[in-house]
């Protein structure tokens, strides 16, 4: 057996960032998650810690419970996420300063302060969460799909940042799913969002942790700066 990858999954506390900590210590793995909240996940081999991962001081006390327990980290998954559903006219600019700071600024923050932990890795990995809200452009989302285009751009160029290191940096965009995020979405706009997929149909938690896992396996040295969006466009 190999040895357990030391794993940082953010927003972990619920939904899909959740199910990859359980997934991963299923699978045997040394799991550290954060949120702004606590979590009732508990397991030997899993520790929690509140972070806001839009502010430096707190990602900055983070790395340095971290630095102490672990000499090196081989995945981040940046999965911690806001949305707000505005019309842009309607959108409060302290809640648009908010997704921003999260999305956006908070996957800054979290793979500035990770790449040095990253680099001792024989194989370190980068998992973004982007959002299918960019390629179709959805109405009402125009600061959320803002943030995330930023988040595959910024995928895009650590890819090549830190490619010399041996690290890979991807991005996942789940189609329609029922998460927290989600929550605000009514069924008959979820059902319009699944008609726009090639594949008709929402996606599960496991269809978001069979991708993660691909871009995690070591066969996966070569793929980097990728964005795969769940279901196809249609």
């Amino acid at each position: 057996m190999s040895d357990p990858r030391h794993i940082l999954i953010t927003g972990a506390s619920r939904g899909i960032g959740r199910a990859l900590a359980c997934h991963y210590l299923a699978a045997g793995d040394l799991v550290f998650g954060c949120s702004r909240g606590a979590s009732d996940l508990v397991h030997d081999r899993y520790a929690h810690f509140s972070v806001d991962v839009g502010d430096e001081d707190s990602v900055d006390a983070l790395f340095k419970e971290l630095r102490g327990r672990i000499g090196a980290l081989d995945v981040l998954i940046n999965n911690a996420g806001a949305a707000s559903m505005n019309p842009i006219v309607l959108m409060p600019a302290k809640k648009a300063r908010e997704v921003i700071e999260i999305n956006l600024l908070g996957t800054f923050l979290m793979t500035h302060a990770a790449a040095r932990l990253l680099r001792k890795s024989s194989a370190g990995r980068i998992v973004n969460v982007t959002t299918v809200a960019v390629p179709l452009r959805l109405e009402g989302e125009a600061v959320y799909a803002a943030s995330k285009s930023g988040v595959e751009t910024f995928t895009r160029i650590t890819a090549r940042e830190l490619g010399p290191f041996g690290i890979t940096c991807n991005a996942i965009g789940p189609s329609a799913i029922k998460t927290r995020l989600t929550q605000g979405v009514s069924d008959k706009q979820m059902q319009a969002l699944i008609d726009r997929q090639a594949i008709r149909r929402g996606a599960e938690v496991s269809d978001v942790v069979n991708v993660v896992d691909f871009f995690l396996r070591p066969e996966s040295q070569l793929v980097t700066g990728q964005v795969i969006y769940l279901g196809g466009i249609g």
